[in-house]
């Protein structure tokens, strides 16, 4: 008897909910949050569209820092992917971020009130600058605050630019240094492509994604091999 209820107690389901987990390898799974409503989706959107000054930088590290960190409703990797497949679009690349995070996360409905969210606050701060700025525009503290806020911007490019190459720099690293070096380097050489070269953003996109089909297709199962054959040297 004893016996039979042992079996019986090991064969029954778990009724506890399991964590959702995200990511490729155990080191990059996180906890996601359960998917926001219709209406939170607006209102978080809303919020970023009444901050969004100082450019579109400053309004994607917004975006990443609400959808990956605050509510970990992406992962850092998937929103850098998600943004990459944005970049090599034609168009408004903040309107198609605001498009792809919408549907993933609600749908049709997802993707009408995030743009709505978006575009009609900084629409309506924007259109009310503009009124008022022709009249204040020749006073010198106008002046002062836009010397201000051209190293505020930059700043902030350079924190969204460390947030996009974290992840290819940890994927990197763990495939082995040799991976991590050749992440560096395209990095540097796309960087200088784009400063010294002054070759056209698309142009510079469209090679990165090949040079990156060339160099990156087989380090995840060059990766995996190499873990397999660790493991069959342990004892």
């Amino acid at each position: 008897m004893l016996m039979n209820n042992f079996h019986s107690d090991q064969q029954k389901p778990s009724t506890q909910p399991l964590p959702v987990t995200v990511g490729t390898t155990p080191a990059l799974q996180e906890t996601r949050e359960p998917p926001p409503s219709i209406w939170e989706l607006l209102r978080i959107w809303a919020l970023i569209g009444l901050q969004s000054f100082g450019g579109g930088s400053s309004t994607l590290l917004l975006i990443q820092r609400e959808f990956t960190e605050r509510h970990r409703w992406l992962t850092i990797e998937e929103f850098a992917r998600d943004w990459n497949l944005c970049i090599m679009t034609p168009g408004i690349n903040l309107v198609a971020i605001t498009v792809l995070i919408g549907r993933k996360l609600a749908g049709s409905w997802g993707v009408l009130v995030s743009l709505l969210g978006l575009l009609l606050p900084s629409a309506a701060i924007t259109t009310l600058i503009a009124a008022g700025f022709q009249e204040i525009q020749h006073l010198a503290f106008v002046d002062a605050m836009f010397r201000g806020v051209v190293p505020a911007t930059a700043g902030i490019m350079l924190v969204v630019a460390i947030n996009f190459a974290r992840p290819l720099l940890k994927q990197g690293y763990q495939e082995g240094f040799g991976m991590l070096l050749l992440s560096l380097a395209f990095i540097v050489l796309v960087t200088l492509a784009l400063i010294v070269g002054k070759i056209a953003v698309v142009f510079v996109v469209v090679a990165s994604a090949l040079a990156g089909r060339l160099l990156f297709v087989r380090a995840p199962s060059l990766a995996i091999a190499e873990q397999q054959s660790d493991g069959e040297e342990q004892p």
